[in-house]
């Protein structure tokens, strides 16, 4: 599962189903149907990596990680739970998507590229070094770029069928905000500001924030691909420009940012009893 993403459920279940003009409960898929899709997907995988993002928590409400000592990893365990995630998306999933487009997705996972494809996927996924991992996809790009390598098109077309950078500028901005608000609801921190203003500052720093969403999501591809022939690229991009696919990967992506902010917003309630009030 490529990664790409809480909202809160009523939100994602009315803005994405109405945005999309997605599917109604009538036509929902089947629960049993979308557990062994998430599993042949790694979709798994992609949520367990949330909770490597978790370490920029702290960073966000100009607080150190350290400070809290083991406290924090036990904190983070506890609340991204691998199992408590995947139940959480399973069962927005099993209300908004439809069988014909969960079929169609699970056909092409189910294939030996497509099985490929997913390996490689949850071990990019699990890199914890990510300095090591952004210093290979620079090298990787830069090399591709020396010589001219048509497949810096191909990852580039890649992306824009996982709309890797509109959905993630969305999204990441929602987890911001909602995060900062918990966490000032918690008393961890101090807003300045109102929840509009909070809203305008974020947006203000769009343009910087999708040049560097682009720019890293080419180098991640680059590196997470990289044992891949270009054939087999440019098919993947076809596959998920697919309508079915775009209307699966929609819901997914906008599923895991829902459970990250989730969590992220679960962290700030408990850091309440276990950080001293700051001013942001």
């Amino acid at each position: 599962m490529r990664a790409v993403c809480q909202f809160p459920r009523a939100l994602i279940l009315a803005s994405t189903l109405a945005v999309l003009g997605l599917f109604s409960p009538a036509h929902a898929a089947d629960p049993a149907r979308v557990d062994a899709f998430l599993e042949v997907t790694g979709f798994d995988v992609a949520l367990e990596s949330i909770r490597l993002s978790a370490d920029t928590a702290p960073q966000m409400l100009g607080i150190d990680a350290a400070d809290f000592g083991s406290e924090w990893s036990r904190l983070v365990r506890e609340v991204f739970k691998t199992d408590v995630m995947l139940q959480m998306g399973s069962e927005i999933l099993s209300e908004t998507l439809s069988d014909d487009a969960l079929e169609h997705a699970a056909g092409f996972y189910a294939t030996d590229l497509g099985q490929k494809l997913v390996a490689a996927e949850n071990a990019s996924h699990m890199t914890e070094d990510d300095a090591a991992k952004s210093e290979a996809g620079i090298a990787i790009v830069d090399g591709l770029q020396r010589i001219g390598s048509p497949r810096i098109d191909i990852l580039q077309r890649l992306n824009a069928a996982s709309d890797v950078e509109d959905s993630s500028i969305r999204a990441i901005q929602e987890v911001q905000i909602r995060f900062l608000l918990a966490a000032a609801n918690a008393g961890v921190i101090k807003l300045q500001m109102e929840e509009p203003d909070l809203r305008e500052a974020v947006r203000a720093q769009e343009p910087e924030m999708r040049a560097s969403i682009k720019q890293n999501a080419l180098r991640s591809s680059a590196y997470t691909y990289q044992a891949f022939s270009d054939d087999e690229v440019l098919e993947y991009a076809q596959a998920l420009e697919h309508p079915m696919m775009q209307e699966v990967y929609a819901l997914m992506n906008a599923v895991q940012y829902e459970i990250m902010a989730n969590r992220f917003e679960a962290v700030a309630q408990r850091l309440g009893g276990m950080q001293p009030s700051q001013d942001l």
